[in-house]
């Protein structure tokens, strides 16, 4: 998967587009800034986009090329970001260290899936906020983006389980139109998640 997404992302455009995810630029705001992470981060859009409303940002994935483009993005912003790059396993989680976490299509095997989500409410702070957006099952029925395993998809249920100790503010399946970059283009099925640790 590594070398997946090194070639995606040395392609010399960006490939989700520069501006940040939708349903995470209508969520963050109001928040007090703070410490945001970022895991699975790409080119740093998001990452981008929450250092640009002063944030301080971490982020990490393990594509060197995205590492690249990221850093390049926050330059052309004139943001700084924490980036590093290794795997999910590698990271290590510092416990109760953010305000946020962004995750946004973060499609793992469902082991992993499971460790990412529970790491990212070990890390946060209490009150603070995780925003999440992904594709839903249902996405294996469109061609706009996303994995084609059903068990890397989201359900609704799969996340109440995977969040112990968040309180769910928003948590709703729906179809929705995509206009990140030429690889999450068109009509999709989404799940977006919103919720605070309590």
């Amino acid at each position: 998967m590594k070398a997946f997404w090194n070639e995606r992302y040395s392609e010399t455009h960006y490939v989700y587009g520069k501006a940040p995810n939708a349903f995470f630029r209508e969520h963050i705001q109001g928040i007090p800034t703070g410490k945001a992470l970022f895991p699975a981060e790409g080119e740093g859009r998001n990452a981008v986009y929450a250092a640009s409303l002063g944030w301080q940002v971490s982020c990490f994935d393990y594509s060197e090329a995205g590492q690249q483009k990221a850093l390049a993005l926050a330059s052309e912003t004139g943001v700084s970001i924490d980036y590093q790059v290794c795997s999910l396993m590698e990271f290590s989680f510092p416990e109760q260290a953010f305000s946020l976490v962004g995750l946004f299509f973060a499609h793992l095997p469902p082991d992993e899936r499971k460790f990412l989500h529970r790491q990212s409410v070990k890390s946060l702070r209490p009150g603070g906020r995780i925003i999440l957006e992904a594709f839903a099952k249902a996405q294996l029925g469109f061609q706009s983006g996303g994995p084609r395993r059903e068990d890397m998809l989201y359900s609704p249920e799969e996340l109440r389980n995977d969040f112990p100790g968040l309180k769910l503010r928003l948590l709703e399946e729906m179809e929705t139109t995509l206009s990140e970059g030429p690889y999450h283009n068109g009509p999709a099925r989404v799940i977006r998640m919103t919720g605070e640790k309590i």
